[in-house]
């Protein structure tokens, strides 16, 4: 007597079916995905100004002198040419009188680039902090060009990050008192406290 095997695996309209709800979940889950992956990468690079800003303030408290944090479209290096809306940044401690000379001045510097691609920094070409951590203005930064620190107005100094694609604004302002805070610029301060 022949007993009939019982069939393992999936008929091909099980396989057609299938493949087709993961097309269509994945057609609709990607434009929502490219969104989310825009909106990190302006985080990301909001937060790497953030924490640039921070320790340029810090870096003028520790050494009890003026201290620039600077754009520039240069590599960072000690005395790079300052460039508003720069891509790349850097920390530069600056002389009490025109010329002197620091050795040890160029702090450290970074890039808005690899990770964070197409991600654009609006924002002034140099801030400076004085020894206490408070925004000052300085025409004589001894920095190449004409760069010079204009003083915070009683608003705020912003830079703003931006990106194609994404559907948010990270907004880093830096009060003349020094107090250095990221906002979303689409959503309202008054409503949620990471608002603008």
């Amino acid at each position: 007597m022949y007993l009939k095997q019982p069939h393992h695996g999936f008929t091909v309209i099980e396989l057609l079916i299938t493949v087709a709800v993961v097309g269509t979940l994945s057609a609709l889950g990607i434009p929502t995905m490219n969104g989310a992956i825009n909106n990190a990468k302006v985080r990301t690079t909001a937060e790497g100004l953030q924490n640039g800003l921070r320790t340029a303030q810090a870096e003028a408290i520790r050494r009890s002198r003026q201290t620039a944090f600077v754009l520039t479209n240069a590599t960072p290096a000690r005395g790079a040419l300052p460039a508003a809306n720069g891509k790349y940044w850097y920390i530069q401690v600056l002389p009490v009188v025109s010329g002197e000379s620091i050795p040890d001045s160029y702090v450290q510097g970074g890039q808005f680039g690899a990770l964070t691609a197409g991600v654009t920094v609006a924002g002034p070409a140099v801030i400076c902090f004085n020894s206490i951590g408070r925004a000052v203005a300085n025409t004589d930064t001894g920095l190449p060009g004409t760069a010079s620190c204009i003083a915070p107005p009683a608003a705020r100094t912003t830079f703003d990050v931006t990106k194609t694609g994404a559907d948010r604004t990270m907004r880093l302002q830096v009060s003349a008192a020094g107090k250095i805070r990221m906002c979303d610029k689409s959503r309202d301060v008054a409503t949620q406290p990471d608002g603008c």
